[in-house]
C-alpha cells in the first residue's frame, strides 16, 4: 500500500529519540558491559538504576539499566521542543485513543507517559538535566567510544500501521522494505533528527524492542570493540556483522548484553533533512538490502527480541519473509 505522505507540521514537535530503559537481573554484570567494556559514562548510580550517557550527550542520560528480577525493555522516549509541546502530544494521542499518564522521572522535568497503536510504552518530555561537556575529555573514552544514542528498531505485529501512526506524530519514512506479493510494508525507518532514523520498525512478534543503536566515530572503533570482546569473556554475545548494510548505508555491529538486549554500534548513514527528501524503495527479497556486504544476518537476527514489560507480544499479519541464512 502507498506510503502516508510525510507531515511536515506536525500537531507537536518531537525533535529526536532520547533514552531507553532496560530491566536488568544483574546491575554489577550490566555495569560491566555497558559502562566498562561498550563505554558508555555513568553519571548516577541510585535505588537500584544506573544511569548512562555517550560522550557527546549532554542530557543526563541515555540509557537507564534497572535492577528488577526478569529482563525487559520498560520504555522508549523522545524529547520535544518546549513545554507546551508535551500539551499539545497530550491532546493528539487522545484523540488517537491512546492512554495518558504523567508520570516522575529522575533528572527530567514534565514527563507524558503513554503507547502506540501497537502497545509500545513510549515517554516524551521537554526537559532534562543538562551535564557538562565531555567530549573532549579523551582520557574518559573507553570501548566502542560511543557518541550518541542513535535509534530504536522495534518489532511490529503490522507495519504499515505502525507507519500511519508514527507519520501523524511528524516521524518521516527514509526507507521501507516491500513485500512485492501483497504490497505491504515488511520494515520501515522513519526519523526526526535528520538521520536515516529515530526509530524503525520490522515485521514481525510485536510489539518487541529489536534494538538500540549508539553512534560510534568511525568503522575502527567497531574492531576495537570486537578485540576487546573476544578476549574479556565476551565472544558470545557477538550476533551479527561487521558488516555494512544496504539499507540506511551504515557499517554495522550487533551484540548482546548479559540480559539479551541487542545493541547495534553504528556509523556512516546519511543527511534526510530535505523536506522533500524521497524514500528509497527496498524488495524484501534482495538480500543487499540488509546486508551490502558480510555474512547474512543470522536467524537469531528475525526472531529474538526484548519483550517490553507489561505487554504481550501477538504473531505478525504479514507472513511473508525474507531470505535468512541457516
Amino acid at each position: 500500500m502507498p506510503l502516508p505522505a510525510s507531515l511536515l507540521h506536525p500537531p507537536f514537535n518531537t525533535v529526536r529519540l532520547s533514552h531507553t530503559v532496560f530491566d536488568v537481573t544483574d546491575l554489577a554484570a550490566s555495569r560491566a558491559f555497558w559502562a566498562e567494556t561498550l563505554g558508555l559514562h555513568v553519571t548516577a548510580e541510585a535505588d537500584g538504576c544506573l544511569y548512562l550517557r555517550a560522550m557527546e550527550e549532554r542530557g543526563h542520560h541515555c540509557v537507564v539499566l534497572r535492577e528488577a528480577k526478569e529482563a525487559r525493555a520498560n520504555h522508549l522516549a523522545f524529547k520535544v521542543w518546549e513545554e507546551a509541546d508535551l500539551d499539545r502530544a497530550a491532546e493528539t494521542l487522545a484523540a488517537m485513543g491512546r492512554p495518558l499518564e504523567w508520570v516522575e522521572r529522575p533528572f527530567q522535568g514534565r514527563t507524558l507517559a503513554s503507547s502506540d497503536l501497537h502497545g509500545t510504552p513510549i515517554e516524551f518530555y521537554a526537559r532534562m538535566d543538562r551535564l557538562p561537556t565531555i567530549h573532549q575529555e579523551y582520557a574518559l573514552y573507553r570501548g566502542v567510544k560511543p557518541l550518541r544514542i542513535d535509534h530504536f528498531n522495534c518489532f511490529s505485529p503490522n507495519v504499515d500501521e505502525s507507519v500511519s501512526f508514527w507519520t501523524a506524530l511528524g516521524f518521516r519514512t527514509t526507507e521501507y522494505t516491500e513485500d512485492a506479493a501483497t504490497k505491504k510494508l515488511w520494515a520501515a525507518w522513519m526519523h526526526r533528527k535528520g538521520g536515516v532514523h529515530d526509530i524503525a520498525f520490522t515485521n514481525g512478534l510485536g510489539p518487541r524492542l529489536h534494538h538500540t543503536a549508539f553512534w560510534v566515530p568511525t568503522p575502527l572503533n567497531v574492531i576495537d570493540l570486537l578485540d576487546l570482546m573476544s578476549t574479556t569473556g565476551y565472544v558470545t554475545n557477538i550476533e551479527r556483522g561487521p558488516g555494512r548494510h544496504g539499507i540506511s548505508n551504515a557499517f554495522f555491529l550487533y551484540i548482546l548484553d548479559p540480559n539479551g538486549h541487542r545493541i547495534e554500534i553504528y556509523c556512516s548513514d546519511y543527511q534526510t533533512v530535505d523536506p522533500d527528501h524521497e524514500p528509497i524503495h527496498w524488495d524484501l527479497k534482495d538480500p543487499q538490502r540488509q546486508t551490502l556486504w558480510g555474512a547474512p544476518a543470522p536467524r537469531s537476527w528475525f526472531e529474538h527480541g526484548s519483550l517490553f514489560a507489561g505487554i504481550t507480544p501477538r504473531d505478525p499479519d504479514l507472513k511473508a519473509e525474507p531470505i535468512v541464512a541457516p
